[in-house]
């Protein structure tokens, strides 16, 4: 849930005026960050079945036209093109596959394996703390918005087209903001969809909506953005693995900048999206 894009310390502060290329930062970062994936662990479950019932229903939760108001987030991307960090394709895979990786992607896929374990192991105790948690990660107050408002919305309209006793059990133990990593696995676990493919679409639709954002912000045209998109596919895959194993204690994020930008976000004079 915490989103961020963290910049090496080479490169500018927030609060600085210069604009080094852009293109070098975040190459830099993603080399460093896919140095890293080489050593990530990997989960041995191997590839969880997926029947067509399962699929269905998570294309239909993670579609854009489920209404829970995603295309209205950009999670700091907005700021992030004003400040010139994002400038094209390139530097937007390049901040994206850090965000995924490192920063609020990654802390949404563990959050989504802690709670799809809880919910279909009926851990009500378990479920609550990830609950919680989850809802506190956020690094700031639109993106704690982006989260909860979300998951909410995400709760009430599968309580009335989907309903399962998993989200019933959820709304009886939780009473706070419902962020959005936790709603959609208490739906999976609660309707018998494996945990893996889950969380792989879950990124999957993360990263597509964070595309969306940046082909209308830059502006891309349709083309550039699915080639990012393309591109994330490898990070979308390494993070969704990453996540299955990652211990609660040991979840958070190493992308500074776009838990700036986040924060900026708030205080931008023009604005199309709501974080």
């Amino acid at each position: 849930m915490t989103i961020a894009c963290n910049r090496p310390s080479a490169h500018r502060s927030a609060e600085a005026g210069g604009r080094d290329a852009p293109e070098r930062r975040t190459a830099t970062a993603l080399r460093s960050f896919e140095a890293r994936l080489q050593d990530a662990p990997q989960d041995d479950g191997g590839n969880e079945h997926l029947d067509a019932t399962a699929l269905y229903r998570l294309m239909a939760w993670l579609s854009p036209a489920y209404p829970v108001g995603a295309f209205s987030y950009s999670s700091g991307i907005e700021w992030a093109v004003e400040a010139g960090d994002i400038i094209d394709a390139e530097t937007l895979r390049g901040w994206l596959a850090v965000m995924i990786g490192q920063g609020g992607g990654f802390c949404d896929a563990a959050f989504f394996a802690h709670a799809h374990r809880a919910a279909a192991a009926e851990d009500d105790a378990t479920l609550r703390a990830v609950a919680e948690l989850a809802a506190a990660f956020a690094p700031s107050k639109e993106r704690h918005l982006e989260s909860t408002a979300q998951g909410n919305a995400f709760v009430e309209a599968t309580r009335s087209a989907w309903a399962c006793d998993a989200i019933e059990r959820l709304k009886g133990i939780w009473d706070g903001p419902v962020a959005y990593p936790v709603a959609v696995a208490v739906a999976t676990a609660g309707h018998s969809i494996a945990l893996e493919p889950a969380i792989a679409a879950y990124l999957q639709a993360l990263a597509a909506n964070w595309v969306s954002a940046g082909v209308r912000l830059i502006p891309l045209g349709q083309s550039d953005g699915q080639r990012v998109l393309a591109a994330l596919e490898p990070v979308v895959a390494a993070t969704a693995q990453r996540a299955l194993v990652v211990k609660i204690e040991d979840i958070g994020s190493s992308a500074f900048r776009a838990d700036l930008a986040s924060a900026r976000h708030e205080t931008q004079y023009t604005r199309l999206f709501r974080s």
